[in-house]
């Protein structure tokens, strides 16, 4: 009960008086100032981490529960008192279609972006602590006498911490743990859980941090991290606040040249001042899609799909999220280097090789290692379709 209405600022201040050096006066056994009982805070934030767990177990088995309630498309006409199959309703001797159809929902309706396509009256669960298809956010608390960045040894002590709390078994890759200790100022002590260890976020592109490389965001739904891992705004790098995603699109790379345009587009940019202006660029912009899983084996398959998973290409042990289910529309810039930072990004024969000179050479080494960033664009975005942009070398901010 402590975990849930404490407010996460108090954390950090009872960390710092804790850390705070305290001089004894001579003849003084104890010093004046009280000293927090960082135990009885500790057990505060692992019964937290700990109810986060349950009610996500919870919340995942009543899913489960209701989408095995849902009605197979193949079905017989349901049988009337004298046990004959019932008819349509009929006007005028035609026909009438039912409002509702029978038809069960798209395999990627129950689970793209945190929503369901049962009512709300079929959800019986319902917390602020832990929401569906979005990622966990536990607490642990470990004192850091570094300040705001954690040291390997803090960092090792968060996962003991986990390990205290009983939960270790429990953690999934993409499982966000906070220490509320640091600090509650944008994602300060935030840190990823990757199957084995805690990973730092990373600052390459966001002053706050983001999502490590490491991970691999097409095994995460698009909104996963939504307001757990908070978003740096920019006015002129990132004025929506868009997410940034690693996405390796070379195995749709055939289909991305198929559909590549050069297109006019406006857009409304805010200057430092805060004034607004709508702004004519243009920009390259192609699309992919990506096709759930068909078992060859099942005339039915496509409603049953939900138990297949398609992996992710070229990496091993890992599989495609639903929410990417549909089209994925890439948007780069409409320069000449916006266009060669493409063509790399789609891989080897999509594209006719480039006659390159030695300083676009340099720039596509350069920029080898950001050919995988992409932001989200959830101004446009909606379930089925999911766009995203380009990041360059040049966006970077450290």
């Amino acid at each position: 009960m402590r975990g849930v209405s404490m407010p996460t600022h108090q954390y950090a201040q009872l960390a710092e008086a804790y850390l705070q050096p305290r001089i004894l006066n001579p003849g003084e056994k104890h010093p004046q100032v009280k000293v927090p009982d960082i135990l009885s805070l500790a057990m505060t934030t692992r019964a937290y981490t700990r109810v986060v767990m349950r009610l996500r177990a919870q919340a995942e088995s009543e899913a489960r529960a209701v989408a095995r309630s849902h009605v197979s498309p193949v079905q017989s006409r349901p049988a009337t008192r004298d046990g004959q199959a019932s008819r349509p309703a009929t006007r005028d001797g035609q026909a009438v279609r039912r409002s509702s159809s029978s038809r069960t929902p798209s395999p990627t309706s129950l689970y793209s972006h945190g929503k369901s396509s049962v009512s709300a009256s079929n959800q019986t669960f319902q917390s602020p602590l832990v929401r569906l298809h979005r990622a966990p956010l536990l607490r642990v608390f470990v004192p850091s006498p570094e300040g705001e960045w954690l040291s390997d040894s803090s960092v090792v002590e968060c996962e003991a911490e986990l390990k205290r709390a009983g939960v270790l078994k429990l953690l999934r890759v993409g499982d966000v743990v906070w220490d509320v200790a640091v600090g509650d100022e944008g994602n300060l002590g935030r840190m990823v859980w990757d199957g084995s260890y805690l990973v730092d976020l990373d600052h390459k592109y966001s002053r706050m941090g983001e999502l490590s490389p490491y991970f691999h965001s097409l095994a995460f739904s698009p909104s996963y991290f939504h307001r757990v891992i908070r978003t740096g705004v920019s006015t002129v790098l990132n004025p929506g606040g868009n997410p940034i995603v690693y996405i390796d699109v070379s195995p749709w790379g055939q289909e991305l040249a198929a559909n590549l345009q050069l297109l006019q587009d406006r857009a409304t940019t805010a200057t430092p001042h805060g004034a607004l202006h709508s702004v004519v660029h243009w920009l390259h912009r192609s699309s992919f899609t990506i096709r759930p899983p068909v078992s060859p084996h099942h005339p039915h398959a496509y409603s049953h799909s939900q138990n297949l998973r398609l992996p992710i290409p070229n990496v091993a042990g890992f599989f495609i999220d639903p929410g990417w289910y549909g089209t994925v529309v890439v948007e780069a810039e409409g320069t000449n280097e916006g266009l060669a930072d493409f063509q790399a990004r789609c891989g080897p024969g999509a594209f006719p090789p480039r006659a390159d000179n030695v300083t676009s050479k340099m720039r596509s080494e350069k920029e080898k290692g950001s050919r995988r960033v992409y932001r989200v664009l959830r101004e446009k975005s909606r379930p089925g379709e999911i766009w995203i942009r380009a990041v360059r070398e040049k966006e970077r901010v450290m």
